[in-house]
C-alpha cells in the first residue's frame, strides 16, 4: 500500500476516535530536531542556495513542522502529497502522482510519487532559465535512490550512512554519476553540506560574487522520508525526514 494511502487510512481512524487536527499538529511540533540542522539550513540559504523539499509525507505535516521551527520561509518549493482538511475536520491525503488516472512509469518508486521525476523537472527548470546549477540532494529512504540516479556529474548526493538509500547506492556506486558524500547525524550533515557549498563557491574565483549574491547554488533537500506515525514518530536528523 502506498504511504499516502496508509496515512489516509490512519487519519480516518484517528478522526473516528475523536482525535482532532490540532492534536495531530501538537504531536508534530514535538518532533526532535538535531540542534545543528536549523543553522545549516539558514547558512545554506544565506549563501544563496535555493532549498526545495521532496518528500513522501504530506503538506500539512511538513508545513506544520517548518512553521513551528520558524524555517518555512527558507524553502522555495515543497513537493509532497497534498494534505487537506475536509469539512468534518479529517485530514485527506491525496497522491502526488494520481496513479488512479495514470502511472508515472517508474518501477523503482511507489505509485503515488517518483522523486526522480520531480528532480528531472527541477533540472529542466534550471535549463529553461539558462543557468548552470549544481544540485545537492540529501536523503535517507529507499525512495531517494531513484533521484540519486538522475543527478549529474557536477551534482552531489548526500545519503545518510547505514540507511536504505545508502545501502542501495553502496551496492554499485558507479550507477550514481554525482559525487557521493555520506553523513551520520545532524552535526556531520552540517559540516559536509557547508563543505560542499564552499567547494562550489571556490571552484571558480570569477563566479564567487555571483554565487554569493544570486542563485548559482541550488540545493534540493528531501525530508520526511519515513512515515510520521502519531504517538510513535520516528524522525531522521536531516531535518525531519
Amino acid at each position: 500500500m502506498p504511504f499516502n494511502s496508509l496515512m489516509a487510512r490512519m487519519m480516518k481512524e484517528l478522526h473516528d476516535h475523536g482525535k482532532t487536527i490540532e492534536e495531530i499538529k501538537q504531536v508534530l511540533r514535538r518532533i526532535p530536531i538535531h540542534p545543528r540542522v536549523i543553522p545549516a539550513i539558514k547558512s545554506a540559504h544565506a549563501l544563496g542556495c535555493e532549498l526545495r523539499i521532496v518528500s513522501d509525507a504530506n503538506t500539512l505535516f511538513i508545513e506544520t513542522v517548518l512553521e513551528h521551527l520558524g524555517i518555512r520561509e527558507y524553502f522555495s518549493e515543497i513537493n509532497t502529497n497534498p494534505g487537506l482538511v475536509d469539512e468534518q475536520g479529517r485530514l485527506i491525503v491525496s497522491p502526488y502522482h494520481d496513479f488512479t488516472k495514470s502511472s508515472h512509469g517508474c518501477s523503482r518508486c511507489p505509485p503515488n510519487m517518483c522523486k526522480g521525476l520531480i528532480i528531472e523537472r527541477i533540472q529542466a527548470s534550471f535549463t529553461k532559465e539558462g543557468n548552470k546549477m549544481k544540485m545537492i540532494y540529501l536523503g535517507d529512504g529507499a525512495g531517494d535512490y531513484c533521484p540519486s540516479l538522475r543527478l549529474k556529474a557536477e551534482d552531489y548526493m548526500m545519503p545518510r550512512k547505514n540507511f536504505p538509500v545508502w545501502d542501495l547506492i553502496s551496492q554499485n556506486r558507479t550507477l550514481v554519476k554525482a559525487t557521493v558524500r555520506d553523513w551520520t547525524d545532524g552535526e556531520a550533515m552540517e559540516r559536509i553540506l557547508m563543505g560542499i557549498i564552499n567547494e562550489i563557491i571556490s571552484s571558480d574565483e570569477e563566479e564567487m560574487e555571483k554565487m554569493l549574491s544570486s542563485d548559482h547554488c541550488k540545493i534540493s533537500v528531501g525530508i520526511v522520508h519515513e512515515p510520521l506515525v502519531p504517538l510513535a514518530l520516528q524522525v531522521p536528523l536531516n531535518l525531519v525526514k
